[in-house]
């Protein structure tokens, strides 16, 4: 099988966390620990979230004194990518020594009128109170928005059209390789007129990306993994119901945080859609439970295939 699986950033730098080298360092460690299982006998492409650190990375450039503004959005998913990729390539290397693996920097085509760069919705950065919330955006003209009980930052996430470098994610996994790719949903670009890309303020949903990434590499089955073990509707609250076996027709029915499971709801709807292969979003130490369909909340195709009886 070929299996794309999307690591959330929060999964790798949990809410709250003094966001230290080594504290993600011990995170991705259990995340390759789950992942390895997967690898043995599936072609794997792993894409990672970047909110948590991105946002860190927009502190500290907005605030550093030898700059004159801070750096934009777009190279600090790169930072990111390199910082995050190279966590995950060591773990990996370290963990399957026999095994190629390559960490890979990607670009993800948006398009240069996506109303999304008029209507912020993409968490990113720490939690603040209302106070420190609403005074740091004055400051640094940020726009923010309630995620739970605390205040975040919230920039503007395009829709990803194309991954500039699938062709190269092919080639790699024709040859074996496990590939790191297309971290924090790439680094978002538009291609001129002239057909040269440049980069764009914004930051692309990581899990809208692995969609299209495995749309596009034909991939049999999508792990979207996080830091809770189901979707639930009313989460959060003392209604909430978690999610199991489930279809796209389901999912979209039910109303989820456009800032955080929504995005992870509409990519496995798609990724299903398209495929008719099936998606799952659950827990990251849980991946392996999670492909055999024994954890988490699956998303299969809302009518089955017609040589296959409606039971299975």
């Amino acid at each position: 099988m070929r299996i794309v699986v999307a690591v959330g950033g929060n999964a790798l730098l949990e809410r709250g966390e003094v966001p230290l080298a080594e504290i993600q360092e011990n995170h991705v460690q259990v995340a390759v620990n789950a992942l390895a299982q997967l690898a043995a006998g599936h072609d794997l492409v792993v894409t990672h979230g970047n909110g948590p650190q991105v946002g860190m990375l927009a502190n500290e450039s907005a605030s550093d004194p030898a700059l004159p503004h801070p750096y934009p959005l777009d190279v600090l998913g790169a930072q990111t990518q390199g910082m995050i990729g190279y966590f995950l390539l060591q773990a990996f290397e370290n963990a399957l020594p026999e095994r190629e693996i390559v960490s890979l920097v990607c670009q993800t085509e948006v398009a240069s009128d996506d109303p999304a760069f008029l209507t912020p919705t993409k968490f990113v950065g720490p939690q603040y109170s209302d106070t420190d919330g609403h005074r740091i955006a004055e400051a640094r003209g940020w726009q923010i928005r309630r995620d739970g009980p605390s205040w975040r930052r919230v920039v503007a996430s395009p829709e990803p059209l194309a991954i500039v470098e699938i062709a190269t994610i092919r080639t790699l996994l024709a040859e074996r390789s496990i590939v790191i790719c297309a971290g924090g949903g790439g680094i978002p670009v538009t291609r001129g007129a002239d057909g040269l890309l440049r980069g764009v303020d914004a930051v692309i949903d990581k899990d809208l990306t692995a969609a299209l990434l495995a749309r596009n590499l034909h991939a049999d089955a999508l792990l979207i993994l996080t830091d809770v073990p189901n979707v639930e509707t009313d989460f959060g609250t003392a209604g909430a119901h978690a999610i199991g076996r489930t279809t796209p027709g389901a999912l979209r029915k039910e109303a989820f945080p456009a800032g955080s499971m929504g995005p992870k709801i509409e990519a496995a709807c798609r990724f299903v859609e398209a495929t008719s292969n099936p998606a799952m979003i659950g827990s990251l130490d849980e991946a392996a439970d999670l492909l055999q369909k024994t954890r988490g909340t699956i998303i299969e195709p809302d009518d089955p295939p017609p040589d296959l009886p409606a039971s299975l």
